[in-house]
């Protein structure tokens, strides 16, 4: 399936990159949500961490910021996390990209997956470090392990692209496939292509295929609603011909 399943690979990455955020711009795109997801009660049993939420939503960025350092320097990885990207952005203070990476790299290792994933993706843009997919794939990996959906897009999509890793559709597919169970809309397009194609060890079954567009369809994907209906028509003219 290598050469079907890669036809669809650039159009898949492509799709990936313009949905996944830059470690530059977290805070103004959603990450507080995807942060406090996985340290709700952590973020519960912070008052500071709360306060410095407050702050930083009320504008006061300068409060925020040192709330934030107070709080990660006892050692909470959601403020490490927070604090990291407020210092990457330039947010309450000039951008100290050295700092940043240094508290962003201290929430990766207490184990917070969304920080694993961040980190990892520096390394795979090469933004604020020097390019190195191997190391975004280590850490890809260990967020994806922890069912960090994003990571293991972007982990499907080192495997598909050879990138950071030896090229492994087989490999790709699993991690597609936990990335659309988990409600990724491009995971779930290519899911689909993967089960309507058939190889690299999964077998071919366009009920499946059908499903998992129609998924990706309800979430906006145009291109999975022409499948969908295309798979549609393909089952209903194959059922209509079924021999008596």
């Amino acid at each position: 399936m290598n050469g079907r399943v890669q036809g669809v690979a650039g159009r898949v990455i492509a799709r990936a990159t313009a949905r996944v955020i830059f470690a530059a711009a977290l805070l103004a795109s959603g990450a507080w949500e995807a942060a406090y997801a996985q340290d709700r009660v952590a973020k519960a049993d912070d008052p500071q961490t709360q306060s410095a939420v407050a702050d930083y939503n009320a504008g006061n960025l300068g409060a925020a910021l040192a709330e934030f350092r107070q709080a990660a320097e006892r050692g909470s990885r959601l403020a490490q996390f927070n604090y990291a990207m407020m210092l990457l952005n330039g947010e309450g203070a000039p951008v100290n990209v050295d700092e940043g990476k240094k508290w962003l790299r201290k929430a990766a290792d207490a184990n917070m997956s969304h920080a694993q994933y961040v980190y990892g993706k520096m390394y795979d843009d090469g933004e604020f470090v020097e390019r190195d997919p191997v190391e975004a794939h280590r850490w890809f990996m260990k967020a994806a392990e922890q069912g960090h959906v994003q990571a293991e897009l972007a982990l499907a999509n080192q495997f598909l692209d050879g990138r950071g890793t030896g090229r492994d559709n087989r490999q790709a597919f699993v991690w597609y496939k936990k990335a659309a169970q988990g409600g990724d809309m491009t995971a779930q397009y290519v899911t689909g292509s993967f089960y309507e194609r058939g190889g690299d060890g999964v077998d071919r079954n366009l009920n499946v295929a059908r499903a998992y567009y129609a998924a990706a369809a309800a979430q906006g994907d145009p291109a999975a609603r022409l499948k969908y209906q295309q798979l549609s028509a393909q089952l209903r003219d194959q059922k209509e011909v079924k021999p008596q």
